[in-house]
């Protein structure tokens, strides 16, 4: 048996302790050398078996190509980010300005760079602050302007979140009363009126972006809740920060402070493209109510974040952007040409017509047409156990890769993984080279992810 400071000599596993840390690298080697001792590997392949057993990342996220056409997909991590958002984060990652103001050589306001940023975004807003998600937002804004008093809200939009999370316990434990008005599919301003008085702290209105209720049906919107005497805040969810025409019944931060809402609460993370962040926009006096409020500082969001989110305000277009606007023309061109390269190399596959959703709570019902590469559902589980891991749905007995999803230039990416996955068991190889992965679970089912919210 080889010693263990030995084997950790060889240069590879050497380079790997530098990049992914001793201990990681010595379980590795322990775990060779126990193989060793049990007769299934010889001694001269302990320093090899480490290196292969060594992961990619010292981390355990692993980057995945969401093919499940699904844009926002909460379990795969909602929004990607966009290259000038990740570099702002490489370039944020080591001391920064975060706090400092470099000039004068003093304190700063913290993450003015981004607030900045936001409050151009939306110039309807007398002020802006940012906390690490939209929950926190709601509960900030809940705590600093009604604890101990009353918020009114419409049964009709008493929301559970992702995980088995509801609107309403949330709300409850910042000390708040709940006074719920009107019923699940019918609530007046008549409702609203008569609920509102001197304990009355704001009036709730939260966008439904997990849900929709049709048929007998009626609600109240912001503009007509304004002349009830009492702040009305906006929870718009999906964090729209102007009106996209390709979602029309998806509320945005501008349009509601437009229509007169005192504050509006959204999403950095969704349909904004942006990293994990809840967002606070309205009138000066009650942003700096919840900005000064004790429990802001137990939410605020670090300096990586900071740094995404003003690179994802300033910079280009994000990929949920792109995705959202991908050409349905030319997504069936790609699938049809992915289709044509793989059945060439022996693999069942054919283009198909396809529907894609926004996903994470938001523009519930919403589809968007689509295309993908159906294959057989047994490829589902070496795909996502490769590397990288490639995630699409199961649709009809088949699995589906959803084009929309993932940018045009990761298709070469896409079709060397399903190779790789369609190789014989055994085999060192594809017809493009690669060797398939393995592993366990069960494949993905064709809505899973299309309604976690915040």
């Amino acid at each position: 048996m080889p010693r263990t400071d030995t084997v950790l000599a060889d240069p590879r596993l050497a380079a790997a302790e530098r990049r992914l840390g001793r201990t990681m690298v010595k379980e590795a080697v322990a775990e060779a050398q126990r193989r060793v001792r049990q007769g299934g590997l010889a001694p001269a392949e302990v320093a090899d078996a480490a290196v292969a057993a060594l992961p990619r990342y010292a981390a355990g996220l692993r980057p995945v190509l969401n093919l499940t056409g699904v844009l926002v997909h909460t379990n795969l991590g909602r929004a990607p980010l966009s290259p000038a958002a990740v570099e702002a984060v490489t370039a944020a990652a080591g001391c920064t300005d975060v706090e400092f103001d470099l000039v004068a050589g003093g304190r700063a306001r913290r993450g003015r760079g981004a607030l900045e940023a936001l409050a151009r975004a939306v110039p309807a807003a007398e002020g802006v602050h940012v906390v690490n998600n939209n929950a926190a937002a709601l509960v900030l804004a809940a705590t600093a302007l009604a604890a101990g008093r009353e918020i009114v809200i419409s049964r009709g939009e008493l929301v559970e979140i992702g995980d088995g999370f509801r609107i309403p316990d949330l709300l409850v434990s910042t000390g708040a009363r709940l006074r719920e008005v009107g019923t699940t599919n019918r609530t007046s301003y008549a409702d609203y009126r008569d609920a509102v008085g001197p304990e009355t702290g704001f009036v709730l209105k939260i966008h439904t972006s997990n849900y929709r209720i049709e048929g007998f049906t009626g609600s109240v919107e912001v503009s007509a809740l304004t002349g009830l005497g009492v702040p009305v805040v906006a929870d718009i969810g999906s964090g729209l920060l102007s009106r996209e025409p390709l979602l029309p019944d998806e509320p945005d931060a501008a349009g509601a402070l437009r229509d007169g809402a005192d504050l509006v609460t959204a999403s950095g993370d969704k349909l904004l493209g942006g990293p994990q962040a809840g967002l606070l926009l309205g009138r000066r006096d009650l942003v700096e109510r919840c900005r000064r409020h004790p429990l802001a500082r137990a939410l605020r969001v670090d300096k990586l974040t900071l740094a995404a989110l003003e690179a994802t305000l300033r910079g280009p277009e994000t990929p949920v952007h792109r995705a959202l606007h991908a050409d349905p023309a030319v997504l069936r061109e790609r699938a049809e040409a992915l289709a044509v390269r793989l059945a060439a190399a022996g693999t069942d596959a054919r283009a198909v017509p396809s529907e894609a959703t926004v996903g994470g709570g938001g523009a519930p019902g919403v589809t968007l047409p689509s295309a993908a590469v159906s294959l057989p559902a047994r490829l589902a589980v070496p795909l996502r156990t490769g590397e990288p891991p490639v995630v699409g749905r199961i649709e009809g007995g088949r699995l589906l890769l959803d084009l929309r999803t993932v940018p045009p230039e990761a298709d070469d990416e896409v079709a060397r993984a399903v190779l790789r996955a369609a190789a014989p068991a055994g085999a060192n190889g594809s017809a493009e080279g690669g060797v398939a992965g393995s592993g366990g679970g069960g494949a993905i089912g064709s809505g899973a992810g299309r309604g976690g919210r915040r």
